[in-house]
């Protein structure tokens, strides 16, 4: 094959990722919880990307519909599921991947290669997120097709190993596609990644500031609102584990409450949305009693992390940043401004095809001789 065709714009982009999952460019939108609906897969799609239906925030009476309602505006499964084998209706996610065929599936928490199998059989592709090494490694063992990979920079529950570490260590250790994903937004991003071996890169914050989010205003405004990288930080108060989100005034109070003040909190917040969190009366007095018992922050864990999908809610449905919590990669400091899924897929890939053009045509162009030193 001639380094002509080598450079073709249409090849520059063509990868594992894309040849797997049928979509034109390997650019992946992940499945943010309130955030990657319906009309948000569907614009991805259309796009040339490819998207995930974030099954974990979608109330299981909804979620055939809504895959139902892609299937109809794309003309077929060409996206993918997201969900996790803790969640209530995991067995309805399962088979409802199957029972539609879709295209992939992805999730943290995993499957067992039992379920693996199923989905194997079926042709839908097994596409796990990890934060680390060995769980990259393990994933594989059990049979994933492709690995996600997200580094410290990314949002939401993360590992503490940068993009720029974790992938060339993971491309090292497995033989499958692997998909590059924390601090990307930009074709230039793209490019590197391609160049480093990845099959492509998959993005939530970029997805989630664009104009086809559902996400409330207010709440988008505060994303646009960060310039500096530092305001989107690690916090460990909201359920124990690393979390990065935009710091607002909900986890500076966590992170200020000792352990009895921070069950205070969660019960509270807990009592304020019962007709989601089912709180009692009765249940908090038992949790109350629990916390006297054992150690109140641990419970103060438990009973916050039962509560994150309402806290999440209240800023991604509501509207009310400052009730709930805001997860978010450090890139939402680098974007200005709000664009479609559209406009942001297919600048993202012209700027990598540019990237790489520039990147293949030094193949052309003799070095500069060196002057031998007098």
């Amino acid at each position: 094959m001639s380094r002509e065709t080598n450079c073709d714009y249409s090849a520059l982009l063509r990868t594992p990722l894309t040849e797997a999952l049928g979509c034109r460019y390997p650019i992946v939108q992940t499945a943010m919880g309130w955030v990657a609906d319906a009309n948000m897969v569907i614009a991805t799609t259309r796009a040339g990307g490819f998207g995930f239906l974030a099954g974990a925030t979608i109330e299981p009476q909804l979620l055939e519909a809504e895959i139902r309602r892609v299937i109809d505006a794309t003309g077929g499964g060409n996206f993918g599921l997201n969900f996790h084998m803790f969640q209530e209706n995991a067995a309805q996610c399962v088979d409802l991947a199957i029972q539609y065929r879709l295209r992939a599936v992805s999730y943290g928490r995993g499957p067992d290669k039992k379920t693996i199998a199923r989905f194997k059989q079926a042709g839908v592709l097994c596409i796990p997120t990890v934060g680390a090494l060995k769980h990259a490694v393990k994933a594989v063992e059990l049979g994933a097709d492709m690995i996600t990979i997200q580094g410290g920079e990314g949002g939401g529950h993360t590992g503490g190993v940068p993009t720029t570490i974790l992938l060339p260590q993971v491309l090292d250790a497995v033989k499958v596609p692997v998909i590059a994903a924390g601090g990307y937004s930009t074709g230039r991003g793209l490019a590197a990644a391609l160049a480093a071996g990845a099959a492509g890169i998959a993005m939530g914050t970029r997805f989630l500031m664009t104009t086809d989010a559902p996400t409330p205003q207010l709440t988008l405004q505060r994303y646009l609102d960060v310039s500096d990288p530092q305001q989107i930080r690690v916090t460990t108060a909201v359920d124990g584990m690393r979390h990065r989100m935009i710091d607002n005034p909900f986890i500076r109070r966590l992170e200020a409450a000792g352990p009895v003040g921070r069950l205070a909190i969660a019960l509270k917040s807990a009592w304020q949305w019962k007709t989601q969190t089912g709180m009692s009366v009765g249940h908090m007095l038992g949790v109350l009693r629990q916390a006297l018992r054992e150690d109140a922050g641990a419970v103060s864990q438990t009973v916050m992390s039962a509560n994150q999908p309402v806290l999440l809610q209240r800023s991604m449905v509501e509207g009310l940043p400052d009730e709930g919590i805001l997860p978010s990669g450090q890139v939402a400091a680098a974007i200005g401004e709000l664009q479609s899924c559209e406009q942001v897929i297919h600048g993202i890939a012209a700027e990598a095809e540019d990237c790489l053009a520039r990147l293949y045509a030094r193949l052309e162009t003799p070095a500069p001789a060196v002057s031998e030193a007098a």
